[in-house]
């Protein structure tokens, strides 16, 4: 292709150096812009003829040319030219081969700078919509099997140690409120993405008399950008996006460490469904879980996204640059992990088989009611310093016999304090310590289920 037939190349006395074409191209990765940036073009175009800049007839043949070339590409029968840069000069090339000096009047009045954000404000916020779908299916997920588990005993950790008693559907629920955190962060990034650019066109605005809320109208924006130069220039919505993601895919990672954990054989609290799992080439023993592996391995795949994004716009000047271009590849990187990762996860979820009498008999071997036991001295009176003291010596006790606190005889507890009587053995019991966190946001049984039910609810909310 000649400079001359660049749809910029009149400034130009020679031709573009070959590498160089190659190398500022962006089609072969921005074409996946193409609705966005076809719809954004009709959306132009109708408010172009509205406001008397284009004819009705210019209007009606860019129309039915965008939507000839749509068909052409969702058809597979568009040649992708690296020598016209980038999607929108490819789709706007084929419109003017289509339909003759229609199509080259369709730029009037905006540039590729606030073309381009238009169109990846647009994609953005149709993905943010697909996150959202799988965010809530993976919830979904959580709450049908923290209903199913709500009175699963398990013990619950700190520092990787054996703390207290709690249920299975109560830890399900604390990844419930993590990934709902995360939905209402999309839902934020959202609302400030969806800003129409268009109209700012190169930098300073146009000198034709658009209309730029009916042009945010026909595209779905809540509002305009108000300021030119920050409409084209702006990134902030992509990276608050990556941001948002990257907490996702944080969320998954803890996800996925304790599901390895849970279901190797030291501890054996879980078995994942043998299609979400892979073998070893040498030992025919192994079930490796190679999907919550890689999901955590991903993770730092969109950190390092949410990095280059923000080592990207740190030094910029005012308005647009080129190296903006270089926002593309992170962020649809990102949208292609993250949204990979929760269906592969809200896939497996419902599949979960917990290992009950497992899970009851690691919480039994970790003296996972020791606490239970400080909190009924400190209520017959004893201080709570001096109940811990005692607590701590019958533990030291039980390790060196290998018995558990409620399989101590009633004669031995009452040799560690006089108040301890025969009822304490209500509260040492797994099922009793459980039973006594019935406060809202506690793991016994009964606060599970209401707490399903308000999941439930909060689900159902977000239809409205």
């Amino acid at each position: 292709m000649s400079q001359q037939d660049k749809l910029w190349g009149g400034r130009f006395a020679e031709a573009t150096d070959q590498f160089v074409e190659t190398f500022t191209a962006s089609v072969s990765f921005d074409r996946r812009l193409y609705r966005h940036d076809i719809r954004g073009s009709q959306a132009h175009a109708r408010m172009l003829v509205e406001v008397g800049v284009l004819s009705a007839e210019d209007g009606r043949l860019i129309q039915e040319g965008l939507e000839a070339i749509l068909a052409d590409i969702e058809a597979g029968r568009f040649e992708w030219r690296v020598d016209l840069e980038d999607v929108h000069m490819n789709i706007e090339a084929r419109l003017t081969a289509r339909i003759g000096d229609a199509g080259k009047r369709l730029h009037t009045g905006r540039s590729r700078n606030d073309q381009v954000a238009t169109a990846t404000r647009l994609y953005l916020r149709d993905a943010v919509d697909d996150l959202g779908r799988e965010l809530r299916r993976l919830m979904q997920g959580l709450v049908d099997l923290a209903e199913r588990e709500h009175a699963t005993i398990m013990p619950g950790f700190t520092h990787l140690q054996t703390a207290q008693p709690i249920t299975f559907g109560h830890h399900l629920l604390a990844w419930f409120e993590m990934l709902w955190r995360d939905h209402e962060r999309l839902r934020d990034t959202r609302h400030r993405l969806n800003r129409l650019p268009l109209g700012a066109a190169a930098l300073a605005g146009t000198s034709y008399p658009i209309d730029r809320e009916l042009t945010a109208r026909l595209l779905g924006f809540e509002g305009i950008c108000e300021n030119s130069l920050d409409a084209v220039s702006d990134r902030d919505f992509a990276i608050e996006f990556c941001a948002a993601a990257s907490l996702i895919m944080m969320h998954l990672s803890r996800f996925s460490e304790e599901l390895v954990l849970w279901a190797s054989m030291q501890f054996r609290f879980i078995d994942l469904p043998d299609r979400f799992c892979t073998g070893s080439s040498i030992m025919p023993q192994k079930k490796n879980p190679d999907v919550p592996e890689l999901v955590r391995g991903k993770t730092g795949r969109v950190y390092g996204h949410l990095m280059a994004l923000l080592t990207l716009m740190k030094a910029q000047p005012l308005a647009y640059n080129k190296d903006n271009q270089e926002d593309k590849e992170p962020l649809f990187d990102t949208v292609d992990t993250v949204g990979g990762s929760l269906r592969a996860f809200a896939d497996m979820v419902v599949h979960l088989q917990p290992q009950r009498e497992r899970m009851r008999q690691a919480a039994l071997d970790g003296y996972a009611t020791a606490t239970d036991l400080a909190d009924y001295l400190v209520r017959k009176g004893t201080p709570f310093r001096d109940a811990h003291e005692i607590v701590g010596q019958a533990v030291r006790a039980g390790i060196e016999q290998g018995v558990d606190l409620s399989q101590m005889p009633l004669a031995q507890l009452q040799s560690f304090s006089a108040q301890i009587e025969d009822d304490v053995f209500a509260v040492l019991s797994l099922e009793g310590s459980v039973a006594q966190r019935a406060h809202r946001g506690g793991t016994a049984p009964q606060q599970v289920l209401r707490a399903v039910a308000q999941a439930r609810q909060r689900l159902l909310s977000l239809n409205d």
